[in-house]
């Protein structure tokens, strides 16, 4: 799969491009799951590279430094028998990362009489990365928000 920073992390202008992108990440996610089952590993690369997309965007000298030669190792790793599966990597220019999406711990505010306030009152809570996960399915999620209506 190929997604886009402009999917992952949003840029001005490429809201159709970014969402298509974004798509991706949630069709790997699933396909990821079904295809355990039939050890089917997929991933996802997001490439920073000169192409004729980017020619018009940066001087030569910054496209000389973003050849697509410089992608190929992640993809190729990617679609090796020892690739894990559902992996985000990004790469440019011989740089090489790993993008997640997290999920913060965040916080139980009851079932009864909730409130606009209490989310806004809240968010500092809400929003602190401390605990914070990476599920690797949608069932870690509601696992989580089971346990905090237990209390837990």
């Amino acid at each position: 799969m190929t997604t886009s920073s402009s999917g992952l992390y949003g840029n001005f202008g490429q809201s159709n491009y970014g969402a298509a992108k974004m798509a991706l990440i949630g069709f790997m996610n699933t396909i990821k799951l079904e295809g355990q089952k039939n050890n089917i590993h997929i991933n996802a690369i997001s490439p920073v590279a000169a192409t004729r997309m980017t020619e018009n965007l940066m001087p030569p000298e910054v496209l000389a430094k973003l050849k697509p030669e410089y992608v190929t190792p992640g993809v190729v790793f990617l679609a090796s028998d020892e690739a894990p599966t559902g992996a985000i990597l990004t790469a440019g220019g011989g740089s090489f990362a790993l993008s997640r999406i997290y999920e913060t711990e965040g916080v139980y505010l009851g079932e009864g009489g909730l409130s606009v306030e209490e989310v806004r009152d809240s968010w500092a809570k809400i929003s602190d990365p401390t605990g914070q996960a990476a599920y690797f399915n949608g069932g870690e999620q509601g696992g989580k928000f089971f346990r905090k209506m237990a209390g837990g």
